[in-house]
């Protein structure tokens, strides 16, 4: 039997041109976080499948998680997410940690989906979180690390939007409002967060079976029509919604404060599909007409602790795919050219005998911090070029055996200047250029 070149299905074979573009995104997701002083941390890749079916919902243990029994008789599973491990983790440090615990990763992730645009099987996400206590600024502040990302790759707000509601509005809404038990208002909310997925008339026929109340029903639908967030306020007084349960307008001004009102959508059917989200919801979404997607998401949540017999540690969070934030940045084209590689110097020489010079002068650069590629033999000037320039190299140095020197040639400008093998400073200043 013939064993298949592919990777697993929704899986990737990161070569180099892909990978630098993905340690590209990495870069700037870590000096984002750095930025804000969120210090990264990690996890295991298996984890108990009891810490997911806790908090995550049903739909991720049942449909989406690669889930086993191992040698131990233990139930156990390839990461879905992160959101219950860093909880599982503060739970273990948060009475002693200073607060707000500042925490990021950006771990390699499994979910058992269809591959599509934008959607593996396979990924790494970039996960920022920050531990109590309770604030709007908390909330603020994470609005402001996606932001921050965002514009670091060029980004602003004719790229991309925050659509946000939340869940304690929700909760209110449907609970006091439409009257719902809990299990009709968990199932609404999967409706919901399905909205913008269905087709009309399915969603028209699957909320008939709520059996709602005419009042309750054009209520309901009164809602999902909601536009801005003035007509989301005039609802909100219209169903008697306890201000003191959402501070919108606290939020609001903190949002204009730090430079996120152009940025901030009111969006009736943001409710995010994890069970664990209690208050603030967000997701960005994309404006490019040929990738309006959602690109990442997350919320506030304050029960994460109680799995641990913990006390409350209220949290807010997001995460972010490095292959939706792929699609998006190539969609804008914003993502750099990086199919040639990034190397400083390729060292080699036309004449016989010179290896040991070669090696010699290439320690030495390296020794630098600088980059060198070496020639381990020699070769005509013209395939020393091609090389250099299909190495992604900036610069092409040539010993000359006789002269004891190297010429070096900028590949950008075509410039060229000799130096004495023994002038280090000399060509290092050349190369640092």
């Amino acid at each position: 039997m013939s064993i298949s070149k592919k990777p697993y299905k929704g899986c990737r074979d990161l070569f180099p041109e892909l990978k630098r573009a993905q340690d590209f995104m990495f870069d700037q997701m870590k000096k984002a976080a750095h930025a804000f002083g969120f210090e990264p941390y990690d996890g295991p890749m298996l984890e108990e499948v009891d810490l997911y079916r806790a908090k995550s919902g049903q739909e991720l243990i049942n449909d989406q998680i690669y889930s086993f029994t191992d040698r131990g008789e233990r139930e156990v599973a390839i990461r879905p997410e992160m959101t219950p491990t860093v909880a599982r983790m503060v739970a273990q440090v948060h009475r002693e940690a200073p607060k707000p615990i500042r925490w990021y990763s950006i771990p390699n992730l499994m979910r058992y989906e269809r591959p599509q645009r934008g959607r593996l099987r396979e990924h790494w996400q970039f996960n920022v979180d920050l531990f109590g206590p309770e604030s709007i600024y908390n909330e603020i502040e994470i609005l402001q690390v996606i932001t921050h990302l965002f514009n670091s790759f060029g980004a602003n707000a004719s790229h991309f939007e925050i659509l946000f509601n939340n869940r304690q509005f929700i909760d209110f809404f449907f609970s006091k409002t439409l009257g719902l038990d809990e299990s009709k208002s968990y199932d609404l909310y999967k409706l919901i967060d399905r909205a913008k997925k269905l087709p009309k008339e399915k969603f028209d026929e699957q909320l008939a079976a709520f059996n709602l109340e005419l009042k309750n029903s054009e209520l309901f639908n009164e809602y999902l029509t909601l536009k801005s967030i003035e007509e989301f306020k005039t609802f909100s007084e219209k169903i008697s919604f306890p201000k003191e349960n959402w501070d919108l307008s606290g939020f609001l001004s903190a949002g204009d404060a730090a430079g996120l009102s152009k940025y901030l959508v009111f969006d009736p059917t943001i409710v995010r599909g994890l069970d664990y989200y209690t208050g603030l919801v967000f997701e960005v979404f994309d404006k490019h007409p040929d990738n309006r997607r959602a690109l990442c998401g997350g919320g506030a949540y304050a029960g994460l602790m109680k799995i641990f017999n913990e006390e409350q540690l209220p949290g807010v969070g997001f995460g972010l795919g490095d292959v939706t934030l792929k699609d998006f940045l190539e969609s804008h084209g914003l993502l750099p050219d990086f199919s040639h590689g990034n190397n400083v110097l390729f060292l080699g020489t036309e004449d016989e005998s010179c290896e040991l010079e070669v090696l010699n002068l290439a320690n030495a650069i390296r020794s630098r911090d600088i980059s060198v590629i070496n020639s381990p033999s020699k070769l005509k000037f013209k395939k020393l070029l091609q090389q250099a320039s299909k190495s992604g190299s900036r610069f092409l140095g040539i010993i000359q055996k006789e002269t004891n020197k190297v010429k070096i040639k900028n590949l950008n400008t075509n410039d060229q200047n000799i130096f004495e093998l023994s002038n280090i400073k000399e060509i290092i200043t050349e190369l640092n250029k």
